[in-house]
């Protein structure tokens, strides 16, 4: 049962951020400044993060020392956030938002593979076993399907 709920939530979560990059691509074409529309999609995620922590979080904030975390760590995922969505609101208009997202899915797939086999990012390390591979296989294929015309 638990299984089946952080499933339904993980297609919930793609279904999510489908959608913020069809809202937020408009946003970015009808300002025609995609890195405008990230700075306001960043700082909405603020507000509502905030909220949302206040609202779900059973413990108190607690003050963290920097000496905890690394420094880089503050910001090297904003980075990254603000290049990749910056890809997705530049690219959504043009090519289509299933395209996108497939692209996307597939780039996520292929390094997520990869990062899992070799520990990058300090994740556990997660061997390619055969029916990963065929699993990812067969969703290039559909990503390659999807994208041809």
């Amino acid at each position: 049962m638990r299984l089946f709920f952080l499933s339904v939530l993980g297609l919930a979560g793609g279904v999510f951020l489908a959608v913020q990059a069809g809202f937020n691509s408009q946003l970015g074409s009808t300002l025609k400044q995609p890195i405008l529309a990230v700075i306001a999609s960043s700082i909405s995620s603020v507000v509502f993060g905030c909220l949302l922590l206040l609202l779900i979080s059973k413990e108190s904030i607690q003050n963290i020392t920097t000496t905890q975390v690394p420094w880089y760590l503050w910001f090297i995922g904003g980075l990254f956030s603000v290049v990749g969505i910056a890809i997705y609101f530049y690219n959504i208009p043009k090519i289509g938002i299933s395209k996108m997202i497939a692209l996307g899915l597939c780039g996520q797939l292929v390094f997520s593979l990869i990062a899992g086999k070799y520990g990058w990012l300090n994740l556990p390390v997660e061997p390619i076993t055969t029916k990963k591979l065929v699993g990812a296989i067969a969703m290039v294929a559909g990503i390659i399907l999807i994208n041809i015309k």
